[in-house]
């Protein structure tokens, strides 16, 4: 599932892009140009700042609402970032037949965070460790990974059954359900909720500010503002957060000077009831990387129609299964394509995938230097709510666009009706499924599992055409 993007508006399903049958592009550097590497450095620093939030902000999450020790914290946002690295030199070089070899960036899905947060607090919840639950999590998403590997392969029948009904779908109750967890995060975080000083009026103004500032230069002229404005708001809030005693300096001496990557460091574990809503995901990113794919083709001036084009998205999309499963080994989340560095591509004229392996390489350094991380670490669970409240509301924005090129009929409308008041249900009153049985429950528990699979079995079992 692509980050959400404040300031891109590319298509966002294959069927959008798909319309266009004419390539024009009007890049400075192509897809197979090699920029000096002064340009180079440029556009990728510019690509660097403009995913870098959003690939640490899944871990950052996940740490608190599962209340991971900061030591562990950090090192999740450490291997965020090195395999975000590897990931993006894979795509852009592409191995055999995996990679797209476009300029596309790969990071931390934040389509996940919901039901990753769910399987990690019922093994929590039941006595496990949270260094258990995250040996879980990971395991779910290996063995989920390959799904998608095998859906690469059947990417023209898997859009035909996955429709953008289906995804914008999908798309919406990803973000609606996430809303959750931003107000969590700005009114203090899971923690302050254990220790009462949940919602306090110094967490609700930092957390505002922060996002007011989102707002305000998402709409000023200047498109260095408009894509730098997260990374600003952020920098402001923590700023004003440390004279209010909210930022905590004192593990940062505990770090050591070089991260090393270990497979496997929590263990592998697997629960069948948790591993549905994991699956169903990586369907709906299947289909949600192939529209961002298409876009970048689009362009860089590459086919988007034929056989050159089915055999680049194909190698994305394993490029994608793959690279979430290294993530998984390497103790973090799920990977996808990005949508944002469509956004830097327009700007800079930049379109080469050569400018891939020096992104590839900053991401790998920062990913090594645990400082980093551990700066990161230390940001307020306010501060980061400003932000993550409006990046997730992006992210319903996104599937109301997706179903804005939906004709919604009384068949679409019924299915819309039905899963959006099934997936939001479950979500605001959970305790419908307590009767349930356990398997039952957990596989219905999520609200984006709940919609998904209400869209995906009424689209194909109503009469009528699938939109």
């Amino acid at each position: 599932m692509s980050n959400p993007n404040l300031i891109t508006n590319e298509p966002t399903t294959p069927e959008v892009a798909l319309s266009e049958t004419a390539v024009v592009s009007d890049m400075i550097y192509g897809l197979e140009d090699r920029p000096p590497v002064r340009e180079s450095i440029f556009a990728a620093i510019q690509h660097v700042f403009a995913c870098f939030v959003g690939i640490i902000t899944p871990a950052l999450i996940i740490s608190g609402a599962l209340g991971l020790e900061p030591a562990d914290g950090a090192y999740l946002v450490s291997m965020s970032l090195f395999v975000s690295g590897i990931a993006t030199f894979i795509q852009a070089k592409t191995i055999g037949p995996v990679g797209s070899g476009l300029l596309s960036i790969q990071g931390t899905s934040f389509a996940f965070i919901g039901p990753i947060i769910a399987a990690g607090l019922a093994i929590t919840g039941a006595g496990g460790t949270p260094q258990q639950a995250l040996g879980t999590i990971f395991g779910l998403c290996l063995i989920g990974s390959v799904i998608e590997i095998i859906l690469s392969r059947f990417i023209e029948f898997a859009s035909k059954i996955i429709t953008p009904l289906v995804t914008g779908i999908v798309v919406t109750l990803i973000g609606l359900t996430l809303v959750n967890v931003g107000l969590t995060s700005m009114g203090g975080g899971f923690a302050a909720r254990e220790d009462g000083s949940f919602g306090s009026p110094q967490y609700l103004f930092v957390s505002m500010l922060v996002l007011a500032i989102i707002v305000v230069l998402n709409n000023v002229r200047s498109s260095f503002l408009r894509m730098a404005s997260v990374a600003i708001a952020l920098i402001v809030g923590y700023l004003i957060s440390i004279p209010m005693g909210l930022v905590n300096f004192s593990n940062l001496s505990n770090l050591a000077p070089f991260t090393v990557p270990i497979p496997f460091k929590y263990g592998f574990g697997f629960n069948l009831a948790a591993f549905i809503p994991f699956a169903f995901l990586y369907v709906i990113t299947t289909i949600e990387s192939t529209g961002d794919l298409t876009a970048t083709s689009l362009l860089t001036g590459q086919p988007i129609t034929g056989p050159t084009y089915f055999k680049r998205i194909k190698g994305g999309i394993l490029g994608d299964g793959i690279n979430s499963g290294i993530a998984a080994i390497f103790n973090t989340f799920p990977n996808t394509t990005f949508s944002q560095n469509n956004g830097v591509i327009q700007l800079t004229g930049i379109g080469s995938r050569y400018v891939g392996y020096y992104i590839a390489g900053v991401f790998v350094v920062l990913g090594l230097i645990p400082v980093i991380a551990g700066i990161f670490q230390t940001i307020p669970q306010p501060v980061l709510g400003g932000a993550t409240i409006i990046m997730f509301g992006s992210v319903a924005v996104a599937g109301v666009k997706i179903l804005s090129t939906v004709n919604l009929d009384k068949r679409a409308s019924i299915i819309l009706a039905t899963s959006l008041g099934l997936g939001l249900g479950v979500s605001v009153v959970p305790d419908i499924l307590e009767q349930l049985p356990a398997l039952v429950k957990n596989i219905f528990s999520s609200g984006i599992s709940t919609g998904g699979i209400t869209a995906l079995l009424l689209n194909i079992l109503l009469p009528g055409a699938r939109e």
